[in-house]
């Protein structure tokens, strides 16, 4: 029978994590009544640093129920390194990744089992409605996936991270060692059959969201410059442009200067053309440093994350603690974990 782990990233996550447990337990459950996975089936949360008590409640639901494991990186990392320790780390045939806030809609889940029993190897959980947000949120969700559409990264629109892997697809997600995580564009390359079940997006159940518009600019711009070189052709592209209008500029200027009156002596020549292509170059200077920045992270290989502590159920009488001085990922988690 199938073992299912579900894994919930969680960043300062202590007011929803409580309801948060106690729905996914539910749904196991009920999942295990009805035969559809196997009694060893378990949530896996994910502790990215947080601040707050989210670790202790971890602590607790651990002790409460054998269901509840845990895994504490040494620090902050962000999501998409919470959630690839958590993907490669959690043993289960089948890993389902979601948001610890509850805005994803877990009786979505039975589907995603369904749709893996029919030979889906990935399954992505796709937003259909996004009534719970605001106007705002909306607009610029659907205009970052055509951002990152127009720039050739290959994305399923209205996907977040809650999708449903194999085993086989995980073992194939440990092959990619890039240090500049975007799993969003990642898990699509890796060519497994899929398939896609829908959901309505809630509004989340408690505490504050931890992607706010910089965090989600700053997410678009990891795609493109992980997945695409648009950005790079198409300065070489405006550089083209921009030299043959500024040819055109100085041609225009020759023209006021010669045939009328109305020329300011210096200032057209000079001041328009400095400014206009100073900030093209500066831009375009910004554009190539993030790309060099990248390089730069990746020639290093620095460990994606470090594993602190872990919570299992071979270790309910206490917690197991990981020498913290020790840099371990991915690459030697298997040998931590059982």
């Amino acid at each position: 029978m199938t073992t299912l782990n579900l894994i919930v990233p969680c960043y300062n996550e202590e007011e929803v994590l409580p309801e948060t447990c106690a729905r996914l337990l539910d749904l196991l459950d009920r999942l295990i009544l009805a035969g559809t996975v196997s009694e060893a089936s378990a949530v896996t949360f994910v502790d990215d640093g947080s601040r707050d008590r989210t670790w202790a409640l971890i602590e607790t639901l651990h002790q409460e129920g054998p269901r509840v494991r845990g895994i504490k990186l040494s620090r902050n990392r962000g999501h998409q390194n919470a959630l690839l320790a958590g993907l490669l780390s959690a043993p289960g045939d089948v890993l389902i990744s979601l948001d610890a806030d509850l805005q994803d809609d877990i009786e979505a889940i039975p589907r995603m089992l369904d749709a893996f029993e029919r030979g889906a190897e990935i399954v992505f959980g796709v937003r259909h409605k996004r009534s719970a947000d605001t106007p705002f949120k909306r607009y610029t969700a659907k205009a970052y996936y055509r951002i990152l559409r127009a720039f050739d990264v290959e994305i399923l629109p209205g996907h977040a991270d809650f999708r449903l892997m194999s085993r086989r697809a995980i073992e194939a997600l440990r092959g990619f060692q890039e240090v500049n995580l975007f799993l969003r564009g990642i898990i699509p390359l890796l060519g497994f059959p899929t398939a896609v079940v829908e959901y309505e997006r809630h509004a989340r159940f408690a505490g504050e969201s931890k992607y706010p518009l910089h965090k989600m600019l700053a997410l678009a711009f990891e795609g493109i410059t992980s997945f695409s070189a648009v950005p790079l052709k198409w300065s070489t592209w405006l550089g083209a442009v921009v030299s043959v209008a500024s040819l055109g500029f100085g041609v225009w200027a020759l023209f006021i200067h010669t045939f009328t009156n109305l020329a300011l002596p210096g200032w057209t020549s000079t001041v328009v053309p400095m400014y206009f292509l100073g900030g093209i170059q500066l831009l375009f200077l910004g554009l190539i440093g993030g790309y060099v920045s990248r390089i730069y992270s990746e020639t290093k290989q620095r460990p994606r994350f470090i594993i602190e502590r872990t919570l299992d159920s071979s270790h309910r009488d206490g917690i197991r603690q990981v020498d913290f001085w020790r840099q371990y990922d991915e690459r030697i988690v298997d040998q931590l974990l059982p």
